[in-house]
């Protein structure tokens, strides 16, 4: 038994996942050497990061730099709103899609599909427009309301509610429970891995969307996070540095990571049960 649990193909497996694993980290490992150290001794070449001394002050900067916090309050308000807006939603819709019958049902459903299809490139400037009529630029709002269309939400909690046995809502409706007494005292707890799931895709892609931010925020006091570290990196590169540049996307990444390691065991749980 021990020579088939660590056998030859098990141990070049395993060492190929570290290799992997190795290379995707990378990226991340050289960005946190650099925001290590000073930016003096990075502009005589960045393979110093290998080599001591190492120091916090490009960090001890991003909490003198006031423009940071104000960056990173937008991105934690845009993030957890357009997550609780898509959670209700998606729960709502899926619930709809799986559980009730009504005219066009199917047929509504698949054109909800077909978002996954259409790039957001492609809309982008009817969007803009409708945006700039409505007054909605430089405002909470115009950043959160585009994330609430989320096909992929509605799709993954319509699977999870399909899966689960009708004699749940039968007992409770024999019980005089009503639909949506049932739905919100019964369905939706049981439904937390797949919102577990869902609420992290989500918190993690509007974290780190870029492209609508960048056409909807011209106000620096509305940037995001991410649109405020690259207009650092082409505004104020001379002056701070690379060391305070890697430290500012090292200090970005944080948040997701927290909120990655947290509820990472809900993926598998989520995504598993919507496939069954």
């Amino acid at each position: 038994m021990g020579q088939t649990r660590h056998g030859p193909g098990r141990i070049a497996a395993t060492a190929a996942l570290a290799l992997a694993a190795l290379i995707m980290a990378a990226p991340l490992l050289w960005t946190l050497l650099l925001s290590l150290k000073s930016n003096a001794e990075l502009l005589r070449g960045t393979g110093t990061a290998f080599a001591p001394p190492y120091t916090l002050q490009n960090y001890a900067d991003i909490f003198g730099h006031s423009a940071v916090f104000g960056w990173l309050l937008n991105s934690a308000i845009v993030s957890l709103g357009v997550t609780f807006g898509v959670l209700a939603l998606s729960s709502l819709a899926g619930y709809g899609f799986a559980r009730l019958r009504f005219p066009g049902r199917d047929v509504i459903f698949i054109l909800v599909l077909f978002g996954l299809a259409i790039p957001e490139q492609s809309v982008i400037i009817a969007r803009h427009q409708m945006f700039s009529a409505l007054s909605l630029h430089n405002t909470y709002g115009g950043l959160i309301f585009p994330g609430l269309a989320a096909p992929f939400g509605v799709f993954l909690m319509t699977q999870y509610f399909r899966a689960m046995p009708k004699e749940l809502e039968e007992a409770a409706w024999l019980d005089g429970a009503s639909r949506f007494r049932t739905f919100w005292k019964i369905l939706l707890p049981l439904s937390l891995p797949a919102q577990a799931t869902l609420g992290i895709f989500t918190f993690l892609a509007t974290w780190n969307d870029y492209w609508w931010p960048l056409i909807s925020a011209t106000n620096s006091d509305m940037y995001t996070l991410t649109v405020g570290v690259a207009s650092s990196q082409m505004n104020f590169a001379q002056t701070n540095g690379l060391g305070f540049l890697m430290a500012q996307a090292v200090f970005a990444s944080v948040p997701i990571l927290i909120v990655y390691v947290i509820f990472q065991r809900y993926i598998v749980a989520g995504v598993s049960r919507a496939a069954a």
